[in-house]
């Protein structure tokens, strides 16, 4: 019985400490990493290219998503922050208004490029294939802030506060067609794109907007 009751009190308290976690801020931002586990992420094919290191969640191998899952709501309207580093030669992305797959590049939403100084041309902060950055931004081996903002049909991305990236999707825009990405809504997920390439993500939030 006592060890029941143990048991019990334990999952209460785990479950406690992941409700805090995920509580909003004075300013409505949410920490959706704990710096301590996956809880609330799911990874996808290959699970072996992702680790948690210094409190930060680690893509290093074989293609891979990892996905957040904590908030069956999608999001629609929102600002995303992230703190990131790359490994010289790395290369990864943010997804957001995605959904999770078991395998495969994300079939939805859009990627916020992650690439510092790896050979494809389109970096840091672009929105992959749609609006793209051909400078560096920042810098490998330093982290940065990615921050991405949706309202209706305008993105801006910010890294370490400037803008690099301020898109509004034209109107009629559909899948398939001229654009094969358009904004909806979903969740978010991080990219392990080769095994040459290692990139962290800390200070993981999100804030709705209306």
């Amino acid at each position: 019985m006592n060890r029941w009751i143990n048991f019990c009190l334990v999952g209460v308290f785990a479950l406690t400490a992941f409700a805090t976690a995920q509580a909003a801020d004075d300013d409505g931002w949410v920490t959706i990493f704990d710096g301590k586990t996956f809880d609330g992420w799911k990874i996808n094919e290959t699970p072996e290219s992702w680790k948690i290191e210094d409190g930060c969640i680690v893509a290093n191998g074989t293609r891979s998503h990892i996905f957040y899952v904590g908030d069956e709501e999608p999001f629609v309207n929102f600002e995303f922050k992230a703190d990131v580093m790359t490994r010289p030669g790395s290369n990864s992305g943010i997804y957001f208004h995605t959904r999770y797959q078991d395998d495969g590049w994300p079939k939805y939403g859009f990627e916020s490029q992650v690439n510092i100084s790896q050979g494809d041309y389109i970096k840091t902060g672009s929105l992959y294939q749609v609006v793209n950055v051909h400078y560096q931004p920042a810098k490998d081996n330093e982290f940065w802030t990615q921050h991405i903002i949706v309202q209706g049909k305008h993105v801006i991305v910010k890294i370490n506060d400037k803008v690099v990236v301020d898109y509004t999707e034209p109107n009629g825009a559909q899948p398939g067609n001229d654009f094969t990405r358009v904004l909806d809504k979903g969740t978010f997920a991080f990219q392990a794109h080769d095994p040459g390439s290692t990139a962290y993500f800390k200070n993981i939030k999100v804030k709705r907007l209306p």
